[in-house]
């Protein structure tokens, strides 16, 4: 679990709601209402107009970058690693089920918590990812 926040917000005209403060949570018993420097910044990750919202793109055999949508840069790497795992999967090695795909490989970061490597690891084991390494052992 990370830590607790409470994040206020307004309604914006239109309906639209916008976070107008985010404090560390009393009550968690993780923080205890305090704030490590990321959990401090988290406000800003989101209010900041200079976060990025576009992905720049290379399609394959182009020289140059493109503006992507962040959602579009998402869609598309869902497709490819659908692709992937549909091209590279193996049920099984003779009588033996191995249910995994070959074609994928996974590096982590060693900067993140151990419940999102967790849920990383989670999701790349459930699409039969063989090849998880973190970054904290190169």
């Amino acid at each position: 679990m990370g830590c607790g926040l409470i994040v206020h917000s307004q309604e914006k005209p239109g309906g639209e709601r916008e976070i107008i403060n985010i404090e560390g949570d009393p009550e968690s018993p993780i923080n205890q209402g305090t704030l490590c420097p990321k959990g401090a910044a988290t406000f800003q990750l989101h209010i900041n107009p200079n976060r990025a919202t576009k992905v720049l793109h290379r399609k394959p055999g182009a020289t140059d970058w493109e503006e992507m949508d962040l959602n579009a840069a998402m869609d598309r790497v869902a497709q490819l690693t659908r692709e992937t795992r549909d091209r590279t999967f193996v049920e099984k090695i003779g009588d033996k089920v191995v249910n995994h795909s070959l074609g994928i490989f996974s590096l982590g970061g060693a900067t993140m918590d151990n419940e999102w490597n967790h849920i990383h690891q989670k999701l790349m084991r459930g699409l039969g990812v063989v090849a998880i390494e973190n970054q904290a052992r190169i």
